[in-house]
């Protein structure tokens, strides 16, 4: 069995920009992703007045990624989704021990 090494990118991202997300991760050699959505708590409060501004309603998107593809894909994860900006969203990588069902071309 080939060893993969593979990485789960998670990134959150405002309701309706998941697509855009995606399909910037596809381009940059991520052969799939997962979509769900979810709704976010905690930093809306916090902000108080300007937190009304702030959508709780959320997508999730989930990328495995082969060690090799994972800084291109995160990249362009960042890239698509404006995470620089405060208020877009947030990703984080996890590195897998162990995965299985994932398919390499």
């Amino acid at each position: 069995m080939e060893q993969v090494n593979p990485n789960l990118i998670t990134c959150v991202v405002q309701r309706g920009e998941a697509d855009r997300v995606v399909e910037a991760a596809m381009q940059a050699g991520a052969e799939g992703a997962t979509l769900y959505y979810g709704r976010g708590t905690g930093v809306r409060e916090k902000l108080g007045f300007a937190g009304m501004f702030i959508k709780p309603q959320k997508e999730i998107i989930l990328i495995i990624t082969k060690n090799e593809q994972t800084d291109a894909v995160f990249d362009a994860v960042v890239k698509a989704a404006k995470l620089e900006k405060k208020g877009q969203g947030f990703a984080f990588l996890h590195k897998l021990d162990r995965a299985i069902g994932f398919v390499t071309k």
